[in-house]
This record gives C-alpha cells, structure tokens and sequence, in this order.
C-alpha cells in the first residue's frame, strides 16, 4: 500500500511553498494542493514505500503499511523522528502497542568525505581516484599490437 496523507493532520508544513514530504521523496511523488495547502501522493502506484515522507512529517499526517518481515499483517507502524534517534510505535491487532528506539545513523551533510586527507593528481586522467593513491600507472600501448 502506497503513501497517503490524511488530511485532518496535515497543515502543509505551515503555508510554505514546498512540504517537508516534496522535499523528501525521492520520487517526486507528493505535491501541495495550492488551495487547501494539503499534500497528497499524486501517483500512488508509483510509491516505493521507502517511509522517507513518514518519517520527516512533523504532523504524523502521511502514513504506509508496515512490511510484513517487522510488522504483522493488520499492525500499523509509526516513527517519529528525534535529532538523535527515531521511534516506531507498533499498534498490533490485538491492539498492544509497543515502541522501539533506534540511534539515527546519518552523517550530518557536507561532512561524509572518507578520503579528505587524499589528493588526486589529475582529475583529467584515465585513473580513478583510488587508482592514483594506489600507484598503479597506465601504460601506452605498444604500436606494433594496435590494427
């Protein structure tokens, strides 16, 4: 089951141009409805279910199934994103709900470079960069194989 927005929830992240869920998607999937400032997912069949628009609404507004590998079939599923971790809230069934808490593991942007202390020589070459730091050498064909 795709994406939707319930409606009720959703503020359209207070009357801005562009929806946390717009910005997020990966798909482009979620537009604003211009008149009553609502997003909604304009192709569901397309969704890929990722929960990257769940997880960044500040409302709890956009909800998706749960996969069934961690979530039985008829429990719905819910995280709610904090600076430092995230919870899912599970309501099974039979209606016990249960929470669990995971460490967010993302590196803050503009701060993933694993190779800071490594310079390329030629951006222009035919090595790649990690070929360059390992001191491999292209070499010129010899003339007398070329046809």
């Amino acid at each position: 089951m795709p994406s939707f927005v319930i409606s009720e929830k959703c503020d359209g992240c207070k009357g801005g141009d562009k929806t946390a869920c717009m910005y997020i998607c990966p798909n482009d999937l979620m537009v604003l409805e211009p008149n009553s400032m609502k997003a909604y997912n304009q192709e569901p069949d397309q969704c890929w279910e990722c929960f990257s628009c769940v997880k960044i609404c500040p409302t709890q507004a956009i909800e998706v199934r749960g996969y069934a590998d961690f979530v039985p079939l008829g429990s719905s599923i819910m995280p709610m994103m904090g600076t430092e971790d995230v919870m899912w809230t599970c309501k099974f069934r039979n209606g016990l709900i249960k929470r669990f808490k995971f460490p967010i593991r993302t590196t803050p942007e503009g701060q993933a470079n694993a190779y800071l202390d490594q310079k390329g020589k030629d951006i222009e070459g035919p090595l790649l960069f990690t070929e360059e730091i390992d001191g491999k050498e292209i070499c010129d064909p010899d003339p007398s194989q070329l046809v």
